[in-house]
């Protein structure tokens, strides 16, 4: 057995999956082999989410019955509402809550000792989470903002539903399409911190809203999920300044300050959703007429990667970099930005667990040791 340590385990090879694979060098990302770019421009989140679950793309008929089961799971209980409205009472944030939220869906789960190596009961588990979670956040949302929950439509998709549930307004074109690319940007990304935490989790045998919950835990945290907050309170920054957006930039790099959105742990070029969303913006600005943050955004990225060169230092911007801006152009509150990650990941994990559980083993690492070397007790009286 190797004595080599790796710490965060970077580098380190501990499954094979056949969901996703990335090149960072090249900046490509599939799914299932097929290109995420012909993905999000051509597929639906429902399908993307077949194709995760089931190893490939639906045909009509499938496509119709996988999503209208999935609308016919999106109503959440009333003891889950008061529970939110508890939450949005102490002012707990959105990501604490859809954690919580989604724990306490286990309650009403109609197949509750299903065999882990079901994997059709497994699908259907799954399916009744990923369909809840929009109407969690977004009930939430309007609790905390004093208004009623709306119940979810059957009638719209999945990004449709969600952004109807939080505005109580049935989005346009545009906006409805942006949202279901950028759901389906986010499904999967690898062994991740959250897919990871639940793939651990799951290891074990527990259930799957254990480690749909687990993986929203490892999410909230901030060197995982929240960057594209970080970016959108950075934008806002620039845009409250005096200074025009290039010499803001400018005097925050020079006082030691980073720009968040930049960088990543697996890409050295450019995310490729990165550029998908960057398009995104464009339509978006040129529908609202409002294009400061496409202006802000590519004002900074143009700087970044030119007078500093930063690409070649394996800089360039991530998803993050662009989705807060897209988020914001839609309406969505920028504390909400990381639980919407978690709505779309939370397919990638449920598909994970269901690859994992095809030949499960019990994720157990070893940690080196490193304390003192034996030495005797000493009793309390003699110390």
């Amino acid at each position: 057995m190797s004595e080599q340590l790796s710490k965060g385990l970077e580098g380190v090879l501990v499954a094979e999956s056949s969901l996703s694979d990335i090149d960072g060098d090249a900046g490509q990302l599939i799914y299932r082999g097929y290109d995420i770019e012909d993905l999000a421009r051509e597929a639906s989140y429902e399908e993307v989410l077949h194709l995760l679950w089931y190893g490939e793309l639906p045909t009509e008929q499938q496509l119709a019955e996988f999503s209208d089961s999935m609308a016919a799971d999106r109503a959440v209980s009333g003891g889950v509402l008061d529970t939110l409205a508890d939450l949005a009472e102490a002012d707990e944030t959105p990501m604490a809550a859809l954690r919580t939220g989604v724990s306490l869906l286990s309650a009403a789960e109609p197949e509750p000792d299903k065999d882990v190596e079901d994997a059709d009961a497994t699908r259907r588990e799954g399916r009744r989470i990923v369909a809840k979670i929009p109407t969690i956040l977004a009930a939430y949302d309007r609790l905390r903002r004093g208004e009623e929950p709306i119940e979810p439509r059957e009638d719209l998709s999945y990004a449709g539903n969600f952004l109807y549930m939080l505005t109580g307004e049935e989005p346009g074109g545009v906006a409805e399409e942006t949202f279901d690319m950028a759901l389906i940007l986010h499904a999967d990304h690898g062994l991740n911190a959250s897919t990871f935490t639940a793939m651990v989790i799951a290891s074990t045998q527990a259930d799957l809203y254990s480690a749909v919950t687990g993986g929203i835990g490892a999410l909230s945290g901030p060197l995982h999920g929240g960057a594209n907050q970080d970016v959108m309170e950075v934008l806002q920054e620039v845009d409250g300044s005096s200074k025009d957006p290039l010499q803001w930039v400018k005097d925050r790099i020079d006082a030691g300050g980073r720009i968040p959105g930049w960088g990543h742990r697996v890409y050295n070029v450019k995310d490729p959703r990165a550029k998908i969303l960057q398009s995104k913006l464009a339509d978006l600005s040129e529908e609202t007429g409002e294009s400061k943050w496409l202006d802000y955004t590519s004002t900074i990225e143009e700087y970044l990667t030119g007078e500093m060169e930063l690409p070649a230092k394996g800089i360039a911007p991530n998803v993050d970099y662009y989705s807060g801006s897209v988020y914001y152009n839609l309406g969505i509150p920028i504390d909400m930005y990381t639980p919407i990650f978690a709505m779309s990941r939370s397919g990638g994990w449920v598909a994970h667990v269901l690859e994992y559980w095809q030949d499960n083993r019990l994720i157990r690492p070893r940690g080196r040791y490193v304390g003192p070397k034996p030495r005797p007790f000493v009793p309390v009286d003699e110390r």
